[in-house]
């Protein structure tokens, strides 16, 4: 699935080079991921309960590898 290119991206404010990661909502809930060095490629696509288990698992520190 190509992107829409106006998606309205978003990187977080922790990200200070060219290499980071973009979200986008889309209107039904679902979200698009990208790599800003490659906006022209596909963005990976997680539905609204994907996305929302991914941030309780951030937010868990379920992916805070080394500690």
């Amino acid at each position: 699935m190509r992107q829409d290119s106006a998606a309205p991206y978003r990187t977080s404010s922790f990200c200070g080079h060219s290499s980071c990661v973009e979200v986008a909502p889309l209107p039904n809930g679902d979200v698009h991921l990208r790599d800003s060095k490659d906006p022209t490629a596909s963005p990976h696509l997680f539905t609204a309960q994907e996305w929302s288990d991914f941030v309780l698992g951030v937010k868990a520190g379920e992916f805070d590898f080394g500690r």
